[in-house]
């Protein structure tokens, strides 16, 4: 659990903290740190484990490079989900387990690959699922059904150094350092001891702290391969699934500036037992519209730790939530929380904002976008090498459609879910998919060859809370500012409404905003952060 920093007596008591911090997690939260620090599982490393990985040296921010903190080493989970690492730096500051690039640089390979193709999305609170589900979809195009099968994809995947061939030597060489692990390094010295005494788990001599539980453990000695790799991503998965903002004891957000003028005013901070996200939200934006006499959150009741910005919700802040929430064709309508959804700020669905549109024209002309030929279901899958992502079973695919847009490759661009959906390769996340497309659908049309085309530039909707902890924003990573982000969907919103957006959803059009709204809205957004240690 994300812990915030608190530094005010007044704060502890206005927003009842949940301040358990003295409670020591479970042993499997600390190992899974262990192993997501871990930095000899990457290809480099099994290549050359004497020889550092390049991509390691500097991390990449959008003002230009740092000393990477993992310098000298191999890819790690925290070279791309940072937090601490560079705090103190000009152009770094603290991450919500993100990192500072548009792209965060990949291991070379012979695909000639330099950096990922998409930014990395923040791991704090990813884990919420979805109305209708009851367990969370990863990554931006919902590849991953599981936060286990996430770590999985990873640890043999691109950003490791893996070819798409190469999943089954990633295992071997995984569990193979997982054995020999000798407990005389740092983080062993750290974290208990070798890997064998910690995951087998029978010495007696472990600490309560790093002792797991029966469900975490495996056997080393008498462990497959295979088996030694699922213990790692389970480990893995449940230290990331533990990562969450602060919450009261009746599971309430309550350490933002937002979350203290919701409790002043005796505002609702969550859903009713059995009430929709959308029913709520329509129940709170009108209880605060009805407010006579709001209570601001003044600058001296609390000061930030780690944001550069005063504590505070006032008048400004309040424009921006009115703007926020409101949904019409009217003046300063920016119909946000249809997709950001509180008391998440996200619906943790998928969305088209028309950013790939916007890029793509961009680079070829003014409509190029909807002229681009975007096979039906029956012609994508009959043709995956064409159309769809390279897999272990399509080694030789194009990937098209999941590449980043460039000058000199015209009909290459990123459709996000669309290369996920009903893809036979990747059959785990389907039911999923469908149900959240399904929903999004209005519950009409649901057969996959008619919910497809919903999906062309459709991308998973990112958390707003604690923003400022995670630019550049969009997955594409293109916007330095809040600034920037919000006045593209003045242009998007226009697209929509004037029918010239791709796919456009029916939020777009009901989106209504000016340059004048753009000020309270990033104050309103500024007001979703909080600190953390």
């Amino acid at each position: 659990m994300i812990r915030i920093a608190v530094t005010s007596t007044f704060l502890i008591s206005l927003l009842s903290l949940n301040m358990a911090i003295a409670d020591e997690d479970p042993a499997e939260i600390a190992i899974g740190e262990r192993l997501f620090l871990e930095t000899r599982f990457a290809q480099a490393y099994f290549s050359t484990p004497d020889k550092a990985d390049p991509a390691l040296d500097n991390t990449i921010t959008t003002q230009g490079a740092l000393r990477g903190p993992f310098a000298g080493k191999t890819m790690n989970c925290r070279a791309c989900h940072m937090v601490d690492e560079h705090a103190e730096s000009a152009h770094g500051g603290m991450r919500t387990y993100a990192d500072y690039a548009a792209h965060p640089p990949v291991p070379k390979r012979n695909d000639r690959a330099k950096t990922s193709g998409r930014n990395s999305m923040a791991l704090v609170n990813i884990s919420k699922p979805h109305e209708t589900q009851t367990e969370a979809l990863f990554h931006f195009d919902g590849q991953f059904n599981n936060m286990e099968d996430l770590v999985r994809g990873t640890l043999t995947g691109r950003n490791y150094g893996w070819l798409v061939t190469e999943s089954e030597q990633a295992i071997r060489h995984i569990a193979k350092v997982i054995r020999e692990d000798d407990g005389k390094g740092e983080l062993a010295q750290e974290f208990g001891g070798s890997y064998k005494k910690i995951l087998t788990a029978t010495d007696n001599n472990i600490s309560t702290e790093h002792r797991l539980s029966k469900e975490f453990r495996v056997d080393v000695n008498k462990a497959s391969d295979k088996e030694i790799f699922n213990a790692v991503a389970k480990l893995i998965a449940a230290y990331s699934s533990d990562l969450a903002f602060a919450a009261n004891e009746n599971d309430e957000y309550n350490t933002s500036p937002y979350d203290a003028f919701l409790m002043k005013n005796n505002l609702p901070a969550k859903p009713n037992k059995g009430e929709s996200l959308k029913s709520y939200n329509q129940r709170l934006i009108k209880q605060v519209n009805n407010l006579k006499n709001p209570i601001f959150v003044s600058a001296n009741e609390y000061t930030f730790k780690s944001h550069k910005q005063k504590f505070v919700f006032a008048k400004k802040e309040l424009q921006g939530m009115k703007v926020f929430f409101a949904k019409s064709n009217n003046k300063s309508a920016g119909n946000c929380a249809s997709c950001h959804t509180a008391p998440h700020f996200s619906d943790y669905g998928f969305h088209n904002s028309g950013l790939v549109q916007h890029n793509y024209d961009a680079l070829h002309g003014h409509g190029a976008f909807n002229k681009l030929t975007i096979p039906n279901l029956l012609e994508r899958n009959k043709n995956h090498n064409q159309y769809l992502p390279a897999t272990s079973k399509h080694p030789h695919a194009s990937s098209r459609f999941k590449t980043v847009a460039a000058k000199e490759n015209k009909g290459f661009t990123d459709l996000g879910l669309w290369n996920i959906y009903a893809n036979p390769d990747m059959p785990a996340p389907q039911k999923k998919l469908t149900a959240i497309m399904c929903f999004q659908n209005n519950n009409q049309q649901c057969t996959p060859s008619a919910l497809l085309p919903k999906t062309i530039a459709a991308f998973k909707t990112p958390v707003l809370r604690d923003l400022g902890h995670s630019n550049p924003y969009m997955h594409t990573g293109q916007f330095d500012s809040l600034a920037e982000a919000v006045r593209f969907y003045i242009t998007s919103s226009q697209l929509a409404k004037s029918n010239q957006l791709r796919n456009a959803e029916n939020h777009l059009k009901e989106m209504s905003l000016s340059e004048s709204d753009v000020e309270p809205l990033v104050a309103f957004i500024k007001s979703l952060n909080e600190d953390y240690d």
